[in-house]
């Protein structure tokens, strides 16, 4: 409460008060000078902030009329931007945005909900604005479509916010739309993994959406996959809360991100379940929390609609959380029986403002040790991530000029002496003329390149590059032992990403830019305060800075190491003793 109280504070002196202003009566987005109706940096979410100070007498702000007042005021301009469809555009990239507009309703009934609940007269005006929008809604909740996987589900709670609002005739419009959507079916692996490998993001946005939609709309069964993806997120921590984003889809890909965003799912699961994973996982969650959340997912109007999910969290809840473990996620998934069947859907790969997501179930492995932690990974720019304490080695990376770029990795498997192999193949080849009787199609004169049935062209002098990996833990560390022989002369370029926090203090090369070396040789060592990291086996076979379309981040310290094949190398990371 005393986060909140601070966030109602900095979010009125954002409030636009001037009439003749556009944005009169909306909060100010600091990063755009725009004000927005949306779920995160809109105008909602500052009336959740205030909307829970107003009702709960913790708050400094309680049944203050004036800022009552300028909670009506906020709700007018909600109304007032809301287009005539019943969308609203959330100041980005979608506009007129079905899903959008979902996640400020499942937002905006749980505040409604929780202001009718108040009986105080001065915020009935408020009440009549947002029982106003959230009805306008419906026409675009009962037709409108959505870009990702996760949308659907964010959708589906909206409905269950509207069949309970609304009743009736519209109430059931709304749960006959949600069985649409439910009919496509559940996009989670046995292990727990949703489609777009999310864990800083979306996940979270999955579970919380599905726990709204089984309670709304009376499906409990939509529970089974929010325990999946809950069972498997304790082993997606680091030992500082960190979640692991390594290999993410979605944007959160190698960005911090902490357990916050998981609270409501895991305590409201621990009370309903009464599973003390779950109430250990919470009592993470509320540990890493600095503020309630965005409107969508705001966790003090949960906790005053419900109390028993303030808690206190048993202290011995935490103790059910593992610290040490080795686990494979999706090690058994068959995804390439999936992937066969891509021909069968007849979309030929091809989706619009969206992703296939073809690296959904591709294996994972996580092992920790106390304060070390490692991910090994597969499908993504990175095959290996390490946290030793204080140090972070944030990504290890294979790139090359065959197919320019990242070589992902593709297979990973276990083996007997507690080894991973991982493998990634590319192919590249050349295309022969389009045969006669297809040539050419354009009329005239003028024959366009993008017209010829390229698909139809004659594949000649394919050319396979594969590299090999096996990752073998060893006392104090890790040997990474990669392999690749065809073709020759192929520049290869491994990446070796740390934090920016610390620093290279050893290591022969050259600068190859800020904070870049090219590593030739000696130990690289990199330390964070009292940790540090280790690498022997630095080579410059060849002295290409960089590879093209292999980005790397900016704010880290980097080591490169280049290599030509045919190569069999061996790169051995120790760690401080802990």
């Amino acid at each position: 409460m005393k986060h909140n109280d601070e966030s109602v504070r900095k979010g009125l002196e954002r409030q636009v008060l001037e009439p003749e202003n556009r944005y009169y009566g909306g909060t100010i987005d600091p990063a755009t000078g725009a004000a927005w109706v949306n779920h995160t940096t809109g105008t909602p979410t500052d009336m959740c902030n205030w909307g829970t100070a107003l009702v709960n007498p913790d708050s400094a702000y309680y049944r203050d009329e004036e800022l009552a007042k300028r909670l009506t005021l906020a709700s007018e301009f909600v109304l007032r931007m809301q287009h005539e469809d019943g969308s609203i555009s959330p100041g980005w990239t979608n506009y007129h945005s079905p899903p959008d507009t979902a996640f400020v309703v499942v937002g905006y009934y749980q505040l409604y909900k929780l202001l009718s609940g108040a009986e105080w007269e001065p915020l009935e005006p408020t009440l009549r604005n947002m029982r106003s929008f959230l009805e306008r809604t419906l026409p675009v909740m009962l037709t409108g479509g959505c870009h990702t996987p996760n949308h659907r589900w964010v959708l589906c709670a909206a409905l269950g916010c509207l069949r309970e609002l609304l009743g009736g005739e519209a109430g059931e419009q709304a749960a006959r739309r949600a069985d649409q959507w439910l009919a496509e079916g559940m996009d989670i692996t046995p292990d727990g993994e949703w489609t777009e490998r999310s864990n800083g993001i979306y996940s979270a946005v999955s579970d919380i959406m599905l726990i709204y939609a089984a309670r709304l709309l009376e499906r409990p069964e939509l529970l089974e996959p929010v325990r999946l993806n809950l069972r498997m997120m304790v082993y997606l921590v680091h030992p500082s809360g960190e979640v692991v984003t390594d290999y993410s889809g979605r944007q959160d890909l190698g960005r911090f991100h902490d357990l916050s965003a998981y609270y409501l799912p895991y305590a409201m699961m621990a009370r309903q379940d009464g599973d003390p994973l779950f109430a250990g996982m919470a009592s993470l969650a509320i540990g890493a929390m600095e503020d309630a959340g965005p409107a969508s997912v705001n966790a003090l109007i949960q906790m005053l609609l419900e109390p028993e999910l303030r808690g206190p969290w048993a202290a011995e809840a935490q103790e059910a959380v593992p610290t040490r473990y080795e686990k494979m996620l999706n090690g058994e998934f068959y995804r390439e029986s999936y992937l066969a069947d891509m021909e069968r859907a007849g979309h030929n790969g091809r989706i619009f403002h969206s992703r296939m997501h073809i690296d959904f179930g591709a294996p994972v492995a996580r092992i920790r040790d106390g304060a070390t932690s490692v991910t090994l990974m597969t499908e993504t720019p990175s095959f290996f991530a390490l946290r030793h304490g204080a140090a972070r080695l944030l990504a290890v990376q294979a790139a090359s000029y065959f197919y320019p770029g990242y070589v992902p990795m593709q297979k990973m498997e276990r083996e007997a002496n507690g080894a991973y192999r991982l493998s990634g193949e590319q192919r590249k080849g050349y295309y022969g003329p389009v045969a006669a009787p297809r040539q050419p199609i354009a009329n005239g004169e003028v024959s366009p390149w993008y017209l010829l049935p390229h698909h139809e062209r004659e594949l000649t002098h394919e050319q396979v590059f594969r590299v090999e990996i096996e990752a073998v833990p060893v006392e104090s560390g890790w040997d990474l032992h990669l392999r690749a022989d065809e073709p020759g002369e192929v520049m290869t370029q491994l990446s070796f990403v740390f934090g920016g926090e610390g620093e290279l203090v050893s290591g022969e090369g050259q600068e190859t830019g800020t904070d870049r070396r090219l590593w030739s040789g000696g130990t690289l060592r990199y330390e964070c305060g009292s940790d540090w990291i280790e690498l022997t086996g630095g080579e410059l076979a060849h002295l290409a800075p960089s590879v093209r379309e292999a980005n790397l981040p900016d704010g880290c310290k980097i080591a490169l190491v280049n290599l030509m094949t045919p190569f069999d190398k061996t790169v051995r990371i120790r760690m401080s003793p802990k």
